[in-house]
């Protein structure tokens, strides 16, 4: 398996994942992410796999939380600053890898996040054997959290950042809203790369399809992911609490979760008696 050499120059030339959501208002997406998980699992020392965890961002935190954190990534950079995590005294180990074929043995891992996967693997068939294989290595009383770039994304984000007036953009746009294929045949970094981009329901349904049962369903950032004068009240401490109020007042919201850039699937493992999220439950 491989994945596409766009994808990858992606990473390695154009796009800085460890300054993304570690600055100013990205950090929206980052503190977000952590309240979902620190949501749901139990108190540490837990083994995590962090599988497309770029150069451990999420690792970081996890760590200095007291878990055992192991990154896969596809990108050898991601990997090797990821890896430097274990310099700072932090329990973070990396290796390259797919998550379509982990090499990990099967019930290894208390928690996997698969955050970035799902982004880029176009195909169904590819997202549900990389699903599959995050609930192989699961415990059976694990915990999975799965990020979905939302089908609106790139409406909201060109409109915000008014690349939606250039027609280029807007044809990729029009695919996105179609067919949830992003394509970016052009080299502005700004218009991302090759993608896959979810509806709420189809997310549930693929994660379901992979044998896990759903427990949530999250819309990550809101509306102020699109708003960039929001920046100048970031470093305000009630300023930015207001900012997350905001985010969390829409977060289960069934008509507002594919505002947000980016979606949460929380799921676990079917037991008997598991009672299944309804799809458009709120």
């Amino acid at each position: 398996m491989s994945v596409p050499a766009e994808i990858v120059e992606h990473y390695e030339h154009e796009r800085d994942e460890s300054q993304r959501i570690t600055r100013g208002l990205g950090q929206l997406e980052l503190l977000r992410a952590r309240e979902v998980i620190s949501g749901h699992i139990p108190p540490p020392p837990l083994r995590v796999l962090d599988v497309g965890g770029a150069t451990g961002v999420h690792a970081r935190w996890l760590a200095e939380a007291g878990h055992v954190v192991h990154v896969v990534d596809p990108v050898g950079r991601h990997v090797d600053a990821a890896r430097a995590l274990a310099d700072e005294g932090l329990t973070v180990t990396a290796e390259l890898g797919d998550a379509r074929s982990l090499q990990q043995s099967s019930h290894q891992f208390d928690v996997v996040l698969l955050f970035g996967p799902l982004y880029h693997l176009t195909e169904r068939s590819d997202r549900i054997t990389a699903l599959r294989e995050a609930a192989r290595v699961l415990r059976p009383s694990g915990w999975l959290f799965i990020a979905a770039i939302s089908r609106y994304a790139s409406l909201f984000d060109g409109l915000g950042r008014e690349f939606l007036f250039d027609p280029v953009f807007r044809s990729v746009v029009e695919r996105d809203l179609r067919e949830g294929q992003h394509r970016n045949l052009t080299r502005n970094e700004h218009f991302f790369t090759t993608a896959y981009f979810h509806h709420p329901d189809d997310l549930v349904a693929e994660v379901e399809e992979s044998g896990l049962g759903v427990v949530d369903l999250v819309g990550l950032e809101g509306l102020a992911a699109y708003l960039p004068h929001l920046e100048q009240h970031w470093d305000d401490p009630a300023d930015r609490e207001a900012i997350l109020d905001s985010a969390r007042a829409t977060e289960r919201e069934p008509a507002l979760r594919a505002l947000s850039p980016h979606m949460i699937c929380v799921a676990r493992t079917r037991t008997p008696g598991f009672r299944s999220f309804g799809r458009h439950s709120g």
